[in-house]
């Protein structure tokens, strides 16, 4: 199943929690089991914003599942060599876990968020790029409002926006 890391959190010593927001449900957990091990079959395969393939055994309580494979598609190296793209690219997925419920698929959402960072990946990041994922958002969420900012629509329904915004608008040029 498609799915692309939104978040990275260290279980153990030799084990890794990610997070994924995957089209067919949505936003999940899963337990890399060893992933921190030399010989680990998720050895360079698991990283921020990397996309692709993955398996994993359902949980039968809670909702930590257990990774079994990944394959990975698109390692969006590009994010990695400039500041404010990954500031850009971690402020998208923040987004998306504050507007997405745990376990709902959204395969627009999903789309929304590979296509942003494929472009932010590509062509860095931008001012513009920032808009358009958030009227997009509130689009898709079905909170826009005509007479009021993407940004307006998603303070009012989400409460506040990362912190990362303002950042991102004190440093992005106005182009």
């Amino acid at each position: 199943m498609p799915a692309i890391i939104t978040r990275l959190t260290r279980l153990t010593d030799t084990s890794l929690i990610v997070h994924w927001f995957t089209a067919d449900h949505g936003l999940i957990k899963t337990v890399a089991k060893g992933a921190f091990r030399p010989k680990s079959a998720f050895a360079g395969k698991l990283d921020l914003f990397f996309s692709g393939e993955i398996d994993f055994t359902a949980a039968r309580r809670g909702e930590l599942h257990s990774l079994r494979e990944v394959s990975i598609s698109h390692w969006r190296e590009g994010l990695r060599k400039n500041y404010l793209s990954t500031l850009l690219a971690a402020y998208c997925c923040q987004l998306i876990e504050a507007a997405v419920e745990p376990a709902h698929p959204d395969p627009p959402l999903h789309d929304l968020l590979n296509r942003a960072l494929n472009h932010v990946d590509e062509a860095g990041a931008s001012r513009r790029a920032l808009l358009h994922f958030e009227s997009e958002l509130v689009r898709l969420l079905g909170i826009a409002h005509h007479q009021h900012s993407a940004e307006f629509s998603l303070k009012e329904s989400l409460g506040n926006l990362p912190p990362a915004r303002a950042e991102l608008l004190d440093r992005l040029p106005q182009t």
